[in-house]
């Protein structure tokens, strides 16, 4: 069974040959009304569960896009639908399931939920989103800095904010795909301990930035968060917004990410997210290429 749980449970030279496939169908789609299939029609015949207990925009989108053109359908439920974890347990939902689809693929608040959809299921899980783990937007972030400078091996990445899952993800990719990783945050704010050792600290934002070839930074604040806790981070994050004095201290060629959605002028400012050195959008694309990589990887095909 080849489920795409983390980057970090995942093979360095499988996750290469996701990159290379997702680079290589998004070159092949170029040109084409985005409702057209695709030529070798891989899940042709398949079922895809897309189970969502988290809101989403790009997730939902980009996989059940991603299903259709290569020739799949798809079957979108969310945590209320189901009842996930309260009128059934886990394991009994994916053994359900598995009678029914091909691929499940979950966006879920507790990694336990996603660990025990895997371990019960009879086919392939894909995560697509926990509160520890976000291994499918960073995949597709490695493939849109490759797009546009080259391999990312050696390179130095820089997280300035909140040490949340889609950085705990990065963290993960710094090991796997050998680039520099410098968190810059603060204390309160640190990534989990089990992340030690797979990037380094500087405090001083102005410091981790320099040389940068890339800089990346995520929402202050979940949807979920209560007011007080938005206050206090705004409090605590304010020096680590992304403005155009901060990336002028990365290299010339330095690129701006961002997961999206974003809060404009909060942890970045719209002149770095519509200047010269952002790529969230192609990132925001890439979610999609990168994502059918990884079924086709999960699937076999």
């Amino acid at each position: 069974m080849t489920h795409f749980l983390d980057i970090n449970t995942t093979d360095p030279a499988d996750l290469r040959q996701i990159i290379d496939s997702a680079a290589a169908m998004k070159q092949s789609r170029n040109g084409r009304p985005k409702g057209a299939l695709d030529d070798d029609l891989p899940l042709k015949d398949h079922m895809v569960a897309l189970i969502f207990e988290k809101p989403s925009t790009r997730t939902r989108v980009s996989f059940d896009v991603g299903v259709r053109q290569m020739g799949g359908q798809t079957m979108v439920l969310s945590g209320a639908d189901m009842q996930l974890g309260h009128g059934e347990t886990i394991a009994d939902t994916a053994r359900v399931l598995s009678r029914y689809v091909d691929l499940i693929m979950i966006r879920t608040f507790e990694e336990q939920t996603l660990l025990d959809m895997a371990e019960y299921a009879s086919v392939p899980v894909i995560n697509g989103l926990t509160n520890r783990s976000h291994p499918c937007q960073i995949m597709a972030d490695i493939m849109t800095f490759e797009e546009h400078n080259g391999p990312i091996k050696g390179k130095r990445v820089v997280w300035s904010g909140d040490g949340n899952n889609v950085f705990a993800s990065f963290a993960h990719a710094a090991k796997q795909f050998d680039f520099d990783l410098v968190f810059t945050g603060p204390p309160p704010l640190d990534p989990e301990p089990a992340l030690a050792g797979l990037y380094t600290v500087e405090r001083d934002p102005n410091k981790a930035v320099e040389g940068a070839d890339l800089v990346v930074t995520d929402t202050w604040v979940s949807m979920h968060d209560p007011q007080s806790a938005r206050e206090r981070r705004h409090n605590q994050l304010r020096g680590y917004q992304v403005n155009e004095a901060l990336m002028a201290r990365a290299k010339e060629d330095a690129l701006f990410m961002h997961c999206l959605p974003a809060h404009r002028e909060d942890e970045a400012t719209s002149a770095v997210m519509d200047g010269p050195h952002s790529v969230i959008f192609d990132e925001a694309e890439n979610r999609l290429h990168a994502q059918k990589a990884v079924m086709r990887h999960c699937l076999g095909r």
